[in-house]
């Protein structure tokens, strides 16, 4: 898929992968932009930035979401590409078999990796299909198709959305709907920083905004449903699937050199 002359909404757009997405597509030629974040003042930064349009949107609120997209077709007559990239990471805090604070973590996983994705779909579907064209890119994670030690909610959350964009892609693909699916590792965010001091330590190849950014790019261009910025996730997803019972026992022990961290 060319951007070029396309109307682009990226959630979680003011910070991070979705701020770098919404500076490639404005370079591409996207005919608009349109940066959606909660945080206000950094959708209009970048936006501001780059001849966009800024929207504060909190992505679990599915009313929201779909007077977002209804006020950008309204304006500019449709929405050829979706980005559904709002996430969050849990950090320290209580372990996952824990019944309190932690069951907030994984609703607010629930909402964001999962339920953002759908209503998103829900709200941009219906005029792409009355043009038979459009486009999504959903943000989910090497977590998704592999797992994070230390994170439950955010590992299983992040399956469901690579299952929802496969159902996506199945359901919609003869409709002319392209549907793909991010799954980067670590990347220098301000996510990754908020997991420990020096949260970047120890991870598997970090990768910066941008260098996804142009995964995303290459992967569009190639009609790639599976875009894989750091390649080594698709070496180690062939490892899981020869050999489940030897993943999970290096899973094991990969969980212990980080000191058996029980989230």
């Amino acid at each position: 898929m060319d951007v070029a002359g396309r109307i682009a909404i990226v959630t979680g757009g003011g910070n991070g992968i979705g701020r770098a997405l919404c500076e490639r597509f404005a370079r591409e030629g996207a005919a608009r932009v349109v940066v959606a974040d909660l945080e206000q003042d950094s959708a209009q930064a970048v936006a501001d930035a780059i001849g966009g349009d800024a929207f504060a949107v909190d992505v679990r609120d599915e009313a929201a979401v779909k007077a977002m997209v209804e006020a950008v077709e309204a304006r500019y007559g449709r929405v050829d590409l979706c980005c559904s990239n709002a996430g969050i990471i849990a950090g320290d805090g209580e372990p996952w078999w824990a019944t309190s604070a932690a069951n907030a973590t994984w609703q607010a996983m629930w909402e964001i990796h999962v339920m953002a994705h759908v209503y998103a779909a829900r709200a941009c579907l219906p005029g792409m299909l009355q043009r038979g064209e459009g486009c999504f890119v959903n943000t989910a994670s090497a977590a998704g198709l592999l797992s994070q030690v230390g994170d439950a909610a955010y590992s299983t959350t992040k399956h469901a959305a690579i299952g929802f964009a496969e159902s996506l892609a199945i359901t919609h693909g003869d409709d002319g709907i392209k549907v793909f699916v991010l799954c980067p590792q670590a990347v220098a965010t301000r996510m990754i920083d908020s997991v420990e001091e020096g949260g970047t330590a120890g991870v598997d190849g970090v990768l910066s905004a941008e260098q996804v950014a142009d995964a995303v790019m290459e992967g569009l261009a190639a009609e790639r449903f599976l875009i894989l910025p750091h390649p080594q996730v698709a070496d180690y997803r062939a490892f899981k699937a020869a050999d489940y019972d030897r993943w999970l026992g290096g899973m094991r022990k990969l969980r212990r050199r980080f000191g058996n961290p029980t989230l």
